[in-house]
């Protein structure tokens, strides 16, 4: 059982309070990965200047979609699944593509498929990705921006994903119908 409290703006410490009040009024609550995070205010902070870096990037909603999740699934992320499945939706994210990012099944548009393919190599090589790859994402129409972008969403979900394992942060009602196991 974890001992990593989820804070609210009351509990947080003084410099994690401005942050979650942020949180508030970009989400309307004070979403428990935030409330995790704010025990530590850098972190707090990092996570969400790299969110907002990360949603500015070049990439579409179904491309932030691709590597949030394929992340997120690789990590076995039982918070993050289901919130970006329900940020997906409020995104317009054809429900096709969470489903098959849930059940690690191919994508069936060839672009998406090939970065999640390079997002799965990043992640499970540590960075150590053959050039065969690389030569495949830049044929799929990718650059050298979107790898480093995809380095910028792996740095936003590990924070995330290893935060939430540790923590075993409850999922947000918001997205408790949106559930994975």
């Amino acid at each position: 059982m974890s001992t990593l409290k989820v804070h609210t703006i009351e509990s947080a410490p003084a410099e994690s309070k401005s942050l979650l009040e942020n949180s508030q009024k970009a989400y309307g609550m004070i979403p428990g990965l935030h409330g995790v995070l704010a025990g530590a205010p850098g972190i707090l902070e990092a996570y969400q200047t790299i969110h907002q870096l990360f949603v500015d990037s070049s990439f579409n909603n179904e491309e932030l979609t691709v590597v949030w999740q394929s992340i997120n699934v690789e990590h076995e992320c039982h918070y993050c699944v289901p919130a970006h499945t329900g940020i997906a939706a409020m995104m317009k994210v054809d429900k096709k593509i969470t489903d098959a990012l849930h059940n690690r099944t191919p994508l069936a548009n060839s672009k998406l498929e090939v970065l999640r393919e390079m997002t799965l190599s990043i992640v499970r090589n540590r960075g150590n990705v053959k050039d065969t790859e690389i030569e495949a994402f830049y044929a799929a129409g990718y650059g050298e921006r979107q790898i480093l972008e995809i380095i910028l969403g792996l740095s936003q979900k590990v924070i995330s994903n290893y935060t939430n394992h540790i923590a075993q942060t409850p999922v947000d009602p918001a997205f408790e119908k949106f559930t994975w196991k």
